[in-house]
């Protein structure tokens, strides 16, 4: 087994999360990717890291809103490596649910892959966690404190993330710490907004400008792996729309 530094990064395929992989992996990380449905995008990203440094990035499926999925993502990782040192919760689903119009279906499925999913992945690898005295990140959003119009779910569903990440710090101190990143506007959805839409938002950010991907991606691999004594906090990387300007 390598003695290198571990990492599962849930949602790895693409976006902001194949950005904190490779981060992890250039910080010498070994990475176990995480993918739901994306497996092209995430076997792309696993051949570019095993030609940087072979037999370095592994490949797991899951769905992480049903129990067998955190499950199966588990016992992957205990197979793939002796000990976790570096655990990212990044995957999540983003979708409007406005009050009125909102199902029953779309709530327990908002919540069981942004919420619970995490949540109970943290408790399957506890073991692996404590054994590496390791680090838990998660990705929260801005949305957690100022509520996005019309994705009322979503935002409860990260605003749980947000006190999961502070009750589970003192809860788990002193073994494992556990930190969070709040991105503000980074990549927009896919369903993209208009430009009236785009400009509103970044009227509203003291930065004027969209992030990038690597801006979280630093701010993980900081927590992760050169903040000791750090645990309990959500840095906002948001370019200053917290601020509420």
């Amino acid at each position: 087994m390598s003695s290198r530094k571990t990492a599962l990064i849930t949602g790895a395929a693409a976006r902001i999360g194949a950005s904190i992989a490779e981060a992890l992996h250039h910080k010498g990380c070994d990475v176990l990717l995480h993918y739901n449905s994306n497996r092209e995008g995430a076997d792309r990203l696993a051949k570019r890291l095993n030609t940087q440094r072979d037999r370095s990035a592994h490949l797991a499926q899951a769905d992480l809103s049903s129990p067998a999925g955190v499950d199966s993502l588990a016992a992957k990782v205990q197979s793939t490596f002796e000990r976790l040192d570096i655990l990212v919760n990044n995957a999540s689903r983003f979708y409007p649910t406005a009050i009125g119009e909102t199902l029953a279906w779309q709530w327990e499925d908002l919540l069981n892959s942004n919420l619970r999913g995490p949540y109970f992945l943290v408790q399957a690898l506890l073991d692996e966690l404590k054994t590496a005295g390791g680090s838990v990140v998660n990705i929260v959003d801005v949305h957690a404190e100022r509520p996005m119009s019309g994705h009322d779910v979503y935002c409860i569903s990260k605003a749980g993330i947000a006190m999961m990440t502070k009750a589970l710090a003192k809860e788990l101190g002193p073994v494992v710490r556990v930190n969070g990143v709040s991105p503000g506007a980074i990549l927009w959805p896919d369903s993209e907004p208009g430009a009236a839409v785009k400009q509103s938002i970044l009227g509203r950010t003291a930065l004027g400008r969209l992030g990038d991907p690597t801006d979280i991606a630093s701010a993980v691999a900081y927590l992760a792996l050169d903040a000791p004594y750090v645990t309990g906090q959500i840095l906002a990387v948001d370019g200053g729309r917290s601020l509420n300007i």
